[in-house]
């Protein structure tokens, strides 16, 4: 391969790799194979009753950061990405429930089925209320430097 090809060629595979994770962040979640529909961008504000503090213990022993990370912003993000099934703890405990005991899921493919019997409702509204905690860390694109340069780099014409 000459050398400008084989540039070109580098810069295409670096950009088919970036792309896809800034689409992802700009849409803190996307909406992708085992993501949550498109939710709100602002964290829901209705009231919570559960606790926290036990809330985290009962996040990392249901192993809830496997998939959503121990922030909510990696996997299966949900912070940035707040789904309706998160706006009330009712609608947490509901979303819950009609998982395991109406639409039964593979645990490999999809979010585990935790019927009451499983998981309490206290539990839920402990696990609930540590979600409601969870805040973005990820910074604004424009704040990203290495990044803006590799997109700047990518847009201009090539020229061999």
């Amino acid at each position: 391969m000459k050398r400008n090809s084989k540039t070109m060629f580098l810069t295409i595979a670096l950009l088919a790799l970036i792309l896809p994770i800034i689409a992802m962040s700009q849409g803190r979640g996307g909406g992708g194979r085992g993501t949550a529909p498109a939710g709100n961008a602002n964290p829901p504000t209705s009231p919570v009753t559960g606790n926290a503090v036990n809330g985290k213990a009962l996040y990392y022993n249901y192993s809830c950061y496997g998939c959503h990370g121990f922030n909510g912003e990696t996997g299966r993000a949900f912070v940035g990405n707040w789904s309706s099934n998160l706006a009330t703890e009712d609608s947490f405990i509901k979303f819950l429930r009609a998982r395991a005991n109406v639409a039964p899921a593979t645990p490999s493919t999809s979010m585990p089925n935790f019927a009451e019997n499983t998981m309490s409702d206290r539990q839920a509204k402990d696990i609930y209320a540590y979600i409601r905690t969870f805040k973005s860390n990820a910074p604004p694109l424009e704040n990203i430097p290495t990044l803006n340069e590799i997109v700047k780099s990518a847009s201009r014409p090539y020229k061999p």
